[in-house]
């Protein structure tokens, strides 16, 4: 089975960024990665990703659906071999997580 460079592992993470800047929270539209509601994106060096993440609220209204696009869009990325995401709320996510330009975009700034 053939490894993955840390260059090929660093430019799947960049375009795993990317994948999850085009995935909305439907209630606040700034995609969820400037929201900070993914915490963690480990790459190993089969390509198997690991996504951890959260919701703005736990009983948010596309808590089914949301995970699987994510997923679904982490699993189109060129060398991403699994994707094995994992549903938090520790901690529990707050406007603090958000960065600078979700909160300039929201008019929080």
């Amino acid at each position: 089975m053939k490894m993955l460079t840390d260059e090929q592992i660093q430019t799947i993470g960049e375009e795993i960024i990317m994948a999850l800047k085009t995935v909305y929270d439907p209630e606040i539209p700034v995609d969820i990665y400037e929201l900070g509601l993914v915490y963690d994106v480990q790459i190993s060096e089969e390509g198997d990703v690991k996504v951890v993440m959260t919701l703005t609220t736990p009983n948010c209204p596309v808590a089914e659906t949301l995970p699987q696009e994510v997923k679904d869009k982490v699993q189109e990325v060129e060398g991403v071999r699994e994707v094995d995401l994992e549903l938090t709320f520790e901690p529990s996510w707050n406007k603090d997580m958000m960065s600078e330009e979700a909160k300039f975009e929201l008019g929080m700034l």
